[in-house]
């Protein structure tokens, strides 16, 4: 059973019908009692990093969300999701933490002549640890859908699962230990995004 974060996320449908499609028991989670029996865990996002993290934290899973990835089972962040692992952001001058899982701080793409910002649509990923169990079966080059004006900066490069360019390269996925997350959207990529979801699935397979 995987535990999908139920905080008023846009995209909490098209996620949870995209893990029911690769053959995943969902249970959306609004407190932190309903991670107990969990597999694994997805916090989905669209949206602000202020509204991610304080709809969070009004529902009491600030504390929850890192003392479920410190059990070790499999979670998987998804864009704002993704984002909110981390430390801090620059958008609107955030005043709320992050969960600060990994170290780093979210930053907006640099203004260029040219340089749409957000970047919305599909781009490519350059695979940097082929053996990132997400991308089992998934070549380097692959388009996937992102919709994001900021992207993470992790302290750390070795976390760097995956990259993309958009004016700069930047880590469009990551893998440390049993955290994964994608700033690109899995459940809006097609093919790519459903193989994605369904190396995460196996991943929590008991």
């Amino acid at each position: 059973m995987i535990a999908l974060i139920d905080y008023g996320a846009g995209n909490l449908r098209s996620v949870h019908k995209a893990l029911v499609h690769v053959g995943a028991r969902v249970q959306l989670a609004s407190r932190p009692e309903q991670l107990d029996d969990a597999h694994a865990l997805v916090l989905p996002g669209v949206g602000a990093f202020d509204d991610c993290l304080n709809a969070i934290r009004r529902q009491n899973l600030h504390d929850a969300i890192p003392a479920f990835v410190n059990t070790g089972r499999p979670f998987l962040g998804i864009c704002v999701g993704y984002q909110a692992l981390f430390e801090r952001s620059e958008e609107f001058q955030s005043r709320a933490p992050g969960l600060a899982l990994l170290e780093g701080r979210v930053v907006r793409f640099a203004d260029r002549p040219g340089l749409k910002v957000p970047q919305i649509g599909w781009n490519q990923i350059e695979i940097t640890r082929p053996d990132c169990p997400l991308f089992h079966g998934i070549p380097s080059g692959s388009y996937v859908y992102f919709v994001h004006s900021f992207y993470p900066v992790p302290t750390n490069p070795a976390v760097v699962a995956a990259s993309t360019t958009h004016g700069e390269r930047f880590a469009s996925a990551i893998w440390h230990n049993n955290i994964f997350a994608t700033q690109f959207h899995p459940e809006k990529s097609q093919t790519v995004g459903l193989r994605l979801l369904q190396n995460f699935v196996r991943c929590a397979a008991p």
